[in-house]
Parts: C-alpha cells; structure tokens; sequence
C-alpha cells in the first residue's frame, strides 16, 4: 500500500494499537527534548520515578527561557538541571546557547526518527522529516524512562504547495495563511503534512518555521518530507551521514485535503489577541507601533535575520520604535558577525541586541508600553502574555517587521520599494556555516551517584491523593473559549522562576482571569476538599505547561467541565488525575454559573465502566449528561490519582511478582531435598 510521510513515520514506531483515526496508539520515542520552564518539573519526576538513567537514544536539555536572573531562583533551577543532566544521562545546553527547537534541528535531529519535547513547539522538528510532539513533562518523563508515547491516532491532512513565493512573502506568511483558513481549533486530532511542488522553494528553516506554528493551529503535529534541501541542511550542519531520504510514494492518500498556491499569498498579520486573527497587512496598514521584535523559535533562521538586516542596511529605525533582535542561537549570532556587515547593518540601525534565547516569546522580559502595538515574529500573542496586560501584539513575518521598524507603523512590506526605491533582497544559503557546539555538555557515562544541586526554590513534586467517588464541590470559575494555558498557569519574569516550585507558583493560578482564584481555591479546599471549574471550546490550548494541571491539582481541582479541549492540555488533566469531562449537550454550558454547588457521585465506577457520568448542580436542581473519552490505561491513571502514581504502583507490583516467583523457585527446590 503507498504511504504517506506520516504513516511510514507512525508504522515504524508503533508498539501498539492501530493506525485507525480516533484508536489510541503507543508509539517508541527515539529522542527527547526538554527545556528549563518544564525541564525543572521533568526532572523533579525523573526523580519520583526513582529512575537510574534515562532510555532514550538522545535526551536533551536547553536553557533558553527563565535567563533573566533577577534573583537566585533562575539560577539555582539553572545548576540543578546540570546536576540532573549528569545524574540521569542527559545532554546539558547552557544558558545563552540557544532556543531549543532550532538548535535540536541543527545539532541532534535525525529523519526518521521520532522526538517528544516538553515544550509544545517541539513539532518544528517535523521540519527535518522527524515525528516530533509536544506534550505534558510527566509525559516526556515517562517516555525518557522507556514507556511508548500515547495519542489517539489523528488523521492527516495533506496540504499541496504549488507554485513559488512572491517578492517580499516568506514561511511564516504561508503558516499565516493556514491560520487564516483553519483558525486556532481548526487541526485538531490531525498531523499537517506538506507535500508538493511548492516544497522546493522552502528551506528547512522555512519548513521548521511551518512546522513550529502547526501547534497553534491546533495540530497534533506537522511533517515535512526528508528530501534534498534535507540534506543540504544536514550536510552543511556537519552531519551530513544522518541524512535519509523519507517521502510520501507515489500514490499516497491523505484524510484531508487542501492546496496552497504560494504564488497568490501576500504579506499576513494575525491582530491581537490570538493567533488565528489573521488578516492582510493592508488591512490595519498605518497604525502607529511602538515595538518591533525579530526572532524566536517561529523566525529562527539566518535567513530571517539576514533579511532583516538587508531591509534596515544604512537606515535607522524609528525614533518612536523600541528595535529588539533576539538571536536564536550562539551559533546564529557567530553567523551574523561573520557575513559581510550583517550584523553591522542591525546594530548602526539602532537593533537591541539580546543575549540569545526565548525571551518576550515567553514574556521574560521585553515587555511592550501599555496599550501600545508591538510587532513581533513569534508563535503567539494570547493576552497578557507580553507582560503588559492591555498589550496589542501583533505577528508577523522578519519583512514586515523590519518594514514597521523602519517607518513607525505597520506596513505592508511591498510598499517599501515606492518608499525607498528598495528591491527584494534575495538571500543565497552560505555553502559553509560556523558551527559551535562548545555549549553542548555530553552527560557522563555513569551518573548515578551525582548529588542533584536543589536550591531553596526547588521543591519536591506534591503526592496526590486517588480520584474520589463522590465530590460535592462548587464552580470556582466560569470561562468561555479558547483559554490558553497562559491565562490558566501564565509565564513571564514574575511567575517563570517558581516553575520548580508548585507550592509557590500555584498562587497564580488563573491570575490573568481572576487575581482571586488561589485565595478562594485555597478557602474552599478546606470547606469543600476542592472545586471544578467550567469552560468553553478548546480549553488549555497553546503551551504544553503541566503547570496549567498540577498548579490547580494543588489547590484542590477535582474536574474541569468544557465543551472542548486542546490536545495536550486535555492529557496533563488526566495526567495529574483531574478528571476531563465533557458537555454531552452543550447548551448545558449556558446554565451553569459560577458558584453553583455540583455533585458528582459514582465517578469511579463510572470510569471503570465507560458510562457517562451525570453531575447534579445542586443550586438550580439541574443534572447535566457529562462524556469522556479516556482509554482503559487512561482509567488507570486517574483512578490512582495521576501517572506517577500509577507507574509506581506498576513498580511494586512487578516487585511483589518477581519477590513470589523467586518464593515458588525456592519452595520447588527445598521439595526436591
């Protein structure tokens, strides 16, 4: 049978189930990826796990987002992940070496191969022909100890790219483009794969900008094929050897269709607050910026820098315009100095340079004045996120970035030849590039007696107790759709720096919604034993944060209602024994208020049932048909109160085995004398 990219990535790993679209699959994970807003908590439960060394071919750990060191807090997680790396067998990227999805694609991604990360860009790695997912830590954890991965099986939506980009267009307006057609929600359960002519005038940069950006487009993940401009990236990474070819054969199907002609896209700009608000640059044409940012994960490549660099040569940037470069990588910024005046040109135009890493991308730091418009090359603009909260962030590509930055308001980057007499730069790929890989700290070949380095900020993972039977809890909080793992669990120089700290970070659950809520969740866990919280479409979209899960775990979260959920917010719900329970009838929804009283009784043998479960809402004398869609190992997990504690019991019980088999062998032998 021909197959598709995706379907030969899936059938090489799979250890179990089926490739049937909706059918939980487990697949083999080959390498891991883990960075320091999640790698402390990954660490943190490496260590519950009472593992000894980690499984995987290659696991890697970048710090690229908590670097503002206001404190101690940054800098201690900073020494306990070294220390982690060492003890557990992992590759240590130091601060300042770089963001780790293009320095993973530059230094350890191999087609074929397959990646989880805890982070969820992490399918930017799709770019070089990898199976590459986002997901929760505890399910990075699990995977790094040897367990296969877990998802229901998606469909695939095959997206023919025809024809050839347009003067002044680039990668990130093509991903712009499937936002404005498909929205934040519109991909879920399905893996994008790219094929087509079209892929010819797309670099693996240009693809690993694609593929970063299928997140937020809801995608379990994005595929690329493993072709020639594959290798030619390999190969000039020094890594030539690790080259395959993977493409689709001839034939090959897909679930869904669609087609880009690139030749027909212009400049695009997602508005604020999200990231499928996308309209043309002409459309909002004119507004006044204050803020123009060029980097990040989603605009990491030479290329996207250079650009910039040629459209500012022998200018200045607006007086009005705080100009802000964020280099990708270590590596990047030795490219930069040593092309012919490229780093040059960002720097006379007025370019604050920073160190290399996340930074506003996550909000640590960078933060825009208020109420005011910044442009930005990142993945994502969901409120607050900047660190301002009336922010009006605004995406888009290195051209029309540097377009705003050199007139003081958002233009259309085609314009710029009537403003300038400028033409297109056209950007040739170097044949040799510097490669630095002195960042890069191989882990030792025996770590097990390494003492882990834990600051006064690092705290042990929380014990959970089991899902109850019976909950007689009220709504704590009502939201409506589309709340990002931002507003329940935010980011930025404040919050970042407690991530190894649940205790700590907790009382900024749902601060970006409710500054109360972690007062109140904390009263009513002592009156009650916990509280629900109730939610619209696609609940704890975006980032793949478990903090969104385990922050609120803590304070007493016994269940979320919604009509929908993200992917991999809907897994660390089940993870850390939040039950993820769905609207039969959606119109429920409207009925509920916030601080109705619900009873949920039977909720265990429910599970183990695979009933719906009805909830009583005991203020308006109303029950409410509630849906999962948890798998028989998931009914596992959550009865025992979260994946930890399941895998340990799995433990002891493989123990109690091995302690009665060596029990029956001496009995046999004492019968024999």
């Amino acid at each position: 049978m021909a197959m598709n990219v995706t379907q030969k990535l899936i059938e090489s790993h799979l250890v179990s189930g089926k490739m049937i679209p909706g059918e939980e699959i487990g697949l083999k994970i080959d390498q891991s990826l883990t960075q320091d807003a999640t790698g402390t908590m990954v660490m943190l439960e490496l260590e519950a796990l009472d593992i000894q060394r980690v499984r995987t071919e290659l696991s890697a750990q970048y710090v690229d987002h908590n670097l503002l060191q206001t404190d101690y807090k940054n800098a201690d997680d900073h020494l306990f992940l070294r220390s982690a790396c060492q003890r557990f067998g992992i590759w240590y990227s130091r601060p300042g070496n770089g963001v780790s999805h293009p320095v993973h694609m530059e230094r350890f991604g191999i087609p074929g191969k397959t990646l989880i990360g805890s982070d969820s860009h992490t399918p930017a790695a799709g770019s070089l022909g990898m199976l590459a997912f986002g997901a929760g830590g505890i399910d990075v954890a699990m995977a790094m100890v040897g367990e296969p991965m877990f998802v229901k099986m998606p469909k695939v939506l095959g997206v023919k790219l025809v024809g050839k980009l347009p003067d002044w267009v680039s990668a990130k307006d093509v991903v712009l483009e499937m936002l404005r057609r498909y929205d934040v929600h519109g991909c879920r359960s399905m893996i994008i794969e790219y094929y087509g002519p079209g892929l010819e005038q797309l670099s693996a940069m240009d693809r690993h900008v694609i593929a970063n950006m299928g997140t937020e487009l809801g995608a379990t993940t994005t595929v690329f094929p493993s072709d020639r401009e594959v290798k030619r990236f390999l190969t000039v990474q020094g890594r030539g050897e690790d080259w395959v070819e993977l493409v689709a054969d001839a034939g090959a199907e897909y679930d869904v269709y669609d087609e880009i002609n690139l030749c027909e896209l212009i400049p695009l700009i997602a508005c604020p607050s999200s990231p499928g608000n996308v309209v043309p640059v002409r459309d909002v044409q004119g507004k006044p910026v204050q803020q123009v940012v060029v980097g990040s994960s989603a605009n990491p490549g030479l290329r996207d820098f250079w650009i910039v660099s040629e459209i500012v040569k022998g200018r200045v940037a607006n007086d009005r315009v705080s100009f802000d470069i964020n280099p990708t990588s270590r590596q990047l910024i030795e490219n930069l100095a040593a092309m012919d005046n490229t780093f040059l040109n960002l720097i006379h135009a007025g370019g604050r340079f920073h160190q290399a890493g996340c930074l506003g991308c996550i909000g640590m730091g960078q933060a825009p004045a208020s109420n005011q418009i910044s442009l930005r090359t990142f993945p994502r603009n969901f409120p607050g996120r900047s660190g301002t909260a009336d922010d009006q962030v605004y995406l888009c590509s290195p051209e029309t970035a540097a377009a705003a930055a050199l007139t003081g308001e958002i233009t259309d980057p085609r314009d710029l030849e009537k403003i300038y007499g400028m033409s297109y730069p056209k950007f040739v790929p170097p044949e040799k590039e510097i490669v630095n890989t002195e960042m890069l700290v191989p882990p030792p070949e025996k770590g097990s007696k390494i003492k882990m380095e834990k600051g006064p900020n690092i705290k042990s993972l929380p014990e959970f107790e089991e899902l109850p039977n019976q909950v007689y809890v009220p709504v704590l909080l009502k939201v409506g759709d589309n709340i990002s793992t931002d507003e329940i669990m935010p980011a930025g120089a404040r919050v970042l720096p407690f991530r190894s700290n649940i205790p700590g970070i907790s009382q900024f659950v749902y601060y970006m919604v409710d500054e109360t809520f972690s007062e109140r969740a904390k009263a009513t866990q002592e009156k009650y034993g916990g509280h629900v919280v109730v939610a619209g479409n696609n609940y704890a979209q975006g980032s793949s944060r478990e903090h969104a899960a385990i922050a609120p775990k803590y304070l007493g979260q016994v269940a979320v209602l919604a009509k929908s959920y993200a992917r991999i917010g809907w897994q660390n719900l089940v993870n850390f024994g939040i039950m993820p329970l769905e609207f039969v009838n959606p119109q429920d929804y409207d009925t509920i208020d916030q601080g109705d009283e619900l009873e949920i009784i039977g909720l265990r043998e429910a599970l183990t049932q695979g009933r719906p479960i009805s909830v009583k809402n005991k203020s308006k004398a109303l029950v409410y048909a509630m849906t999962h869609s948890v798998s028989p190992r998931q009914v596992n997990i959550l009865l025992h109160g979260g994946v930890i504690n399941e895998f340990k019991e799995k433990l002891h019980q493989q123990e109690l085995n091995a302690d009665a088999n060596v029990s029956k062998k001496q009995e046999a032998f004492d019968s024999n004398f």
